[in-house]
Parts: structure tokens; C-alpha cells; sequence
């Protein structure tokens, strides 16, 4: 004899989904995931990258005023108090700023250079430059 099949388990069959769906789900999500991961990081380069960027554009915006009060550029350790900047959070974070020469010259001339700090995602960029004359350099190669 048979055993008799309730009435309720006919009407609704068992829901759910199975360990082997899931983990096909699981699978999927993963191979997602690896894929987006280093797109996302090249967006947060790029993201720290333009913020060096700009500051470089204020230092050089700033030098340009300094120049016609003070008849020279600022440059060298002090440049950035004589300026009256402070590097940002977030680029003090992965880049290291420096402006140049540390001596007046004749004519005047600087350079800003945001070099990324050994070890940090910001390495693979390469320096940053911008001088007097408004020329750009990202890791020796011109422009941005």
C-alpha cells in the first residue's frame, strides 16, 4: 500500500532553492565582484589624483599674487607658510608637495611637485609637475 500524499503538500509544492543554486549565485556574485574591484580602485586614483591636481593649480594661482607683491616666487621649505596654503587631508595622505628652487632666480621661476608617497595606490601615477610657465608633467610625461 502506498502512503497516502496529504492534500496540502500536492497544492504547494516544496519552495526554496537548492544548495547548488545558491552557490551558482555565490559563483556569479564573485566573479562580479573581482571584475568591478580594480575599476573602483582606478576611480579612487583618479580621484586623489585630480584633488593633487587642483591644490597644484591654488599653489601656482597663489605664486602668481606672491609675485606681484613680493616681486619674486616662493620657494623652498617655507614656500607653502609663505603662501599661506596648507596641504589638504587628502592629498597629504599620498602625495608628498614640494615647490622649487629653494633660492630666488633670476628671472623668477618655480616648480610645484606632488610626488607620490612610496607604497601608497597613488605610486603608479608617477610625479606631478607644474611650473611658472603653466607646463604640466604627470610621471615625466606632459600633461595631466
Amino acid at each position: 500500500m502506498q502512503p497516502r500524499r496529504s492534500i496540502a503538500s500536492a497544492r504547494f509544492p516544496a519552495a526554496g532553492f537548492t544548495l547548488v543554486e545558491l552557490m551558482v549565485v555565490v559563483v556569479i556574485a564573485a566573479i562580479l565582484a573581482a571584475i568591478a574591484y580594480p575599476s573602483y580602485q582606478g576611480h579612487l586614483r583618479k580621484g586623489r589624483r585630480g584633488a593633487a591636481q587642483s591644490f597644484l593649480v591654488d599653489v601656482a594661482t597663489r605664486e602668481q599674487q606672491y609675485l606681484i607683491d613680493a616681486r619674486r616666487y616662493a620657494g623652498g621649505a617655507n614656500a607653502l607658510d609663505e603662501l599661506n596654503l596648507a596641504i589638504p587631508a587628502d592629498v597629504s595622505r599620498f602625495y608628498t608637495v614640494t615647490i622649487g628652487p629653494a633660492s630666488t632666480t633670476v628671472p623668477p621661476s618655480y616648480t610645484v611637485t606632488a610626488t607620490p608617497i612610496a607604497g601608497s595606490a597613488q605610486a603608479p601615477d608617477g610625479a606631478l609637475t607644474l611650473d611658472h610657465r603653466g607646463v604640466r608633467t604627470r610621471g615625466g610625461q606632459a600633461g595631466w
